[in-house]
């Protein structure tokens, strides 16, 4: 029985638990329930839950935030939940063991405004996502939203729309970087009868969820940014094409964009006015060649997602041959914002040549992973170490990929390097569509360029010779390299490869598939020259160029290496030193993660072989005495 309402001593604290999808499958829903339930129990008048949006600190989740007191709890369990209400929501004493633990000192930081990872970060694009409930259009709208539509529509004429964002300085966050006011402005110089405006959601990058938490935290912010871009070229139908990957991005912008309708802010004569723009869902089949502007028409057209050669541009025939503008979910998140607050105040952010912020998905060997957003021109060191909180395990920073799967990989050397356009196109890679990938000394550079070019070779469409066949060649002799197969001309034919196919492609998947393998090879030569003339991988990542060996002084002969090998490749018994048989090991490295710590007796080495026994020995009396 639900206690009688007890006096409201909780000073009206709101938990608010993030139902982004990180934290939805750490079963965020069912703690907002038993939440809610342990509060009604609890007859606590002055306390309610809450949800939002992805609060980009993914790697914390579930996540949780108890205003007014600004009190940010990390790793939430529903076992939690109790000590969260007696202790916090009822007695007013926040559960210091949920706080975030910097990795950096180790150190408790209570409060969200205090924890580096979003101190450090300039939040537009996501500024409301964490703060709002997404599902409600009125918490959009208490934080100023739509009214920038309103604005334009009442105060600014089409062209004054388009000089704005010309004067922003707004570039394209798709990856391309296109300026987004002069491609507002080719659409609209087009005159039809029917012109398309298009929100590219279709987020294909492994490890990238930018756009995915935008449309899931802040489906309002994308919505309006697409009603004013459709205004400002003169189109009446546009499209949201997300992913079917993503179905709560789905189901949240779908929801959003019937809530825009009930309120009069699109549909038809939008807040009174003579412009009309109606908003459908396609929902994309998961072809990452659909993120290409081209190839994403083809798809809403019903046709196989393939990218058309230009001439003619979407801007004079687009989407069933109607002058169309397409614009990524950050780009048009971006919007709103400098409409109100204007282009002077947008172009103080950033550098020259690359205004504003971007966002990132900064994902690897990161201690702080998750969704940030911070000023064009961020040094990556600044990034990596003082956001991310540097690289976890005590291991040395390798190299971070910029750009996603046809992103290149920089090393320690560019960690000074400013993040932007031209900066990042200078060394080798790409702002891309904000995907960031750290790696450390473990990580193999032959094998991590194999890794992302099998990705590309497989979402080539095959449309063009370059990028179906170029791909394929290129992958082959990387996967030669890896196996210990490579020849010493191999490199100068990759090189060779990958230029002529970044000139040769039809579209950018194609035009950039080379990047990883050109940017390893740039900066990390010496890793390919060991694996084709030593036969050796340094990071010791190669399965076929690795072997494992018992250590004879070491060995205990306990016995758990023999007893989880899945190969039954480990011979011995009690109190005998085992033996690894080379050609049965499989080289999953089982036996390397079970063996105890305290003895230490296996090893994994590459390009050589150690001289062990090739029977199981006695276990030797200064080994057993350790």
């Amino acid at each position: 029985m639900t206690k009688a309402a007890k006096p409201n001593n909780s000073n009206q604290r709101t938990i608010s638990i993030c139902q982004g999808t990180g934290c939805v499958s750490g079963k965020s829903l069912e703690i907002t329930e038993a939440l809610k339930k342990a509060i009604a129990t609890q007859g606590l008048a002055g306390a309610r839950v809450d949800f939002t949006g992805c609060h980009g600190f993914c790697e914390q989740g579930p996540v949780a935030i108890v205003e007014p007191d600004g009190i940010f709890y990390a790793h939430v369990t529903l076992a939690d939940v109790p000590e969260i209400v007696e202790s916090h929501l009822a007695g007013g004493k926040p559960v210091e063991r949920l706080f975030y633990k910097d990795p950096a000192n180790g150190q408790s930081v209570p409060y969200h405004k205090d924890i580096k990872f979003y101190a450090m970060q300039q939040r537009i694009i996501l500024r409301n996502c964490g703060r709002i409930n997404p599902e409600r259009i009125e918490d959009y709208i208490a934080t100023g939203g739509y009214e920038s539509l309103k604005k334009v529509l009442k105060e600014m004429t089409q062209e004054q729309v388009i000089a704005e964002m010309k004067r922003s300085g707004l570039r394209g966050r798709g990856g391309a970087g296109f300026p987004t006011g002069t491609k507002w402005e080719f659409c609209y110089n087009n005159k039809a009868d029917q012109k398309y405006m298009i929100c590219n959601a279709d987020e294909g990058d492994p490890g990238a969820f930018m756009d995915r938490s935008t449309m899931e935290g802040d489906p309002h912010t994308v919505l309006e940014g697409l009603i004013i871009a459709a205004y400002a070229i003169g189109a009446s139908e546009g499209y949201v094409y997300i992913r079917a990957e993503y179905p709560l991005a789905v189901k949240r912008v779908r929801l959003a964009i019937k809530q825009a309708e009930e309120k009069g802010f699109s549909g038809n004569n939008i807040q009174g006015s003579n412009f009309s723009f109606n908003i459908h869902i396609k929902e994309g089949a998961g072809a990452f060649v659909c993120g290409e502007e081209t190839a994403l028409m083809a798809s809403i057209e019903g046709k196989r997602g393939m990218p058309r050669s230009r001439p003619p541009f979407p801007a004079v025939s687009g989407l069933w041959g109607k002058p169309t503008t397409i614009n990524n979910v950050k780009s048009l998140a971006t919007v709103p914002v400098i409409i109100a607050k204007g282009a002077d105040w947008y172009t103080s952010i950033g550098t020259e040549k690359s205004k504003g912020t971007a966002v990132f998905a900064l994902t690897g060997k990161i201690a702080n992973s998750g969704l940030i957003e911070v000023p064009m021109g961020i040094q990556l060191r600044k990034i990596i170490y003082e956001i991310g909180g540097g690289v976890p395990g005590g291991k040395k920073f390798k190299a971070v990929q910029c750009g996603g799967p046809s992103g290149g990989c920089l090393p320690a050397e560019h960690l000074d390097k400013p993040v932007d356009y031209e900066a990042l196109a200078a060394a080798g890679a790409m702002m891309g569509s904000g995907g960031m990938v750290v790696m450390d000394e473990d990580t193999c550079m032959v094998d991590i360029a194999r890794y992302f070019l099998s990705f590309i070779q497989s979402e080539s469409c095959g449309k063009c010779v370059p990028c179906r066949v170029g791909t394929k060649q290129m992958l082959t002799i990387l996967e030669r390299i890896c196996a210990g197969e490579g020849k010493p001309e191999d490199i100068a034919t990759l090189q060779k490869l990958g230029n002529d196919i970044k000139a040769g492609s039809l579209c950018q998947l194609g035009q950039t598939a080379p990047n990883p393998i050109l940017t390893t090879m740039r900066y990390f030569k010496s890793e390919y020259e060991a694996h084709i003339n030593e036969k050796r991988c340094p990071a010791l990542a190669c399965q076929k160029l690795i072997n494992f060996y018992i250590l004879p002084d070491k060995c205990q002969g306990c016995g758990i290496c023999l007893r989880s090998c899945p190969a039954e490749a480990i011979t011995g018994g009690k109190r005998m030193v085992h033996v690894i048989n080379q050609e049965k090991c499989v080289k999953c490295g089982t036996c390397l993660e079970v063996c105890p710590v305290k003895f230490a007796a296996i090893t994994k080495v590459s390009g050589k072989k150690l001289d062990v026994p090739a029977e199981p020995t006695p276990v030797k009396a200064a080994a057993s005495s350790k």
